[in-house]
């Protein structure tokens, strides 16, 4: 992560940060975060976001490569935990696959006091269509307060399925009526567009993040 890695909104000592990473396919300035980081700084949250290093290597004329396995990205997560300036709470989390990453590392850096929370925008509970694939083992015993905000129709996790899992208590779920994986829904069936849902995830993050100050 060369010269700056981040993105900021809304900077300002003292105030809660959220550190978020991008999903599999699309970087850290798509309109979705761009979309979400306005939403949260508008709410007085500093967000900083940060691109794993297969994708910013696109940016320098890179091959398209298919990003590491979760895992292997945890390194690189924690490594934009310590170079991230933050004076007051931090919270991770990040699209999809960022969500996950991070929620692979949270409870080392909960119990350790270095974050408060975990936002998980759309989080991969199974590959589309393999719902026996389950992504949720650590979520089980997490001890990271957590919210995870989750279209109801998303093929990654649909509510339905979701309702079933044995999540750890620490995990709140929000609901995106008939959101998809970008929480977009079908404005035949709903009315409102995907601005909505984003809104409304800006909004239940928001009010989550003041309740673990």
């Amino acid at each position: 992560m060369a010269g700056n890695p981040f993105l900021v909104d809304r900077s300002g000592a003292g105030r809660a940060t959220v550190l978020l990473a991008h999903g599999a396919g699309a970087a850290m300035d798509t309109p979705f975060m761009t979309a979400i980081a306005a939403g949260l700084a508008e709410r007085g949250l500093r967000v900083a976001r940060f691109e794993f290093a297969y994708m910013a290597a696109r940016r320098s004329g890179g091959p398209k490569r298919p990003p590491p396995k979760a895992e292997k990205l945890q390194a690189e997560f924690l490594a934009a935990v310590d170079r991230l300036a933050c004076d007051g709470p931090l919270i991770i989390g990040g699209k999809s696959m960022g969500g996950r990453v991070a929620s692979l590392i949270a409870d080392e850096l909960f119990s350790a006091g270095r974050i408060c929370g975990l936002v998980c925008l759309g989080y991969p509970f199974h590959p589309p269509g393999k719902p026996e694939r389950l992504r949720t083992g650590h979520l089980e015993a997490l001890n990271t307060p957590t919210l995870i905000c989750q279209g109801t129709r998303d093929p990654f996790g649909t509510q339905e399925e979701v309702q079933g899992y044995a999540l750890s208590a620490a995990v709140r779920l929000h609901w995106l009526e008939d959101g998809n994986h970008d929480l977009q829904p079908r404005k035949t069936v709903t009315g409102f567009g995907q601005e909505h849902n984003l809104d409304t995830a800006c909004a239940a993050v928001s009010g989550w993040v003041k309740g673990l100050e």
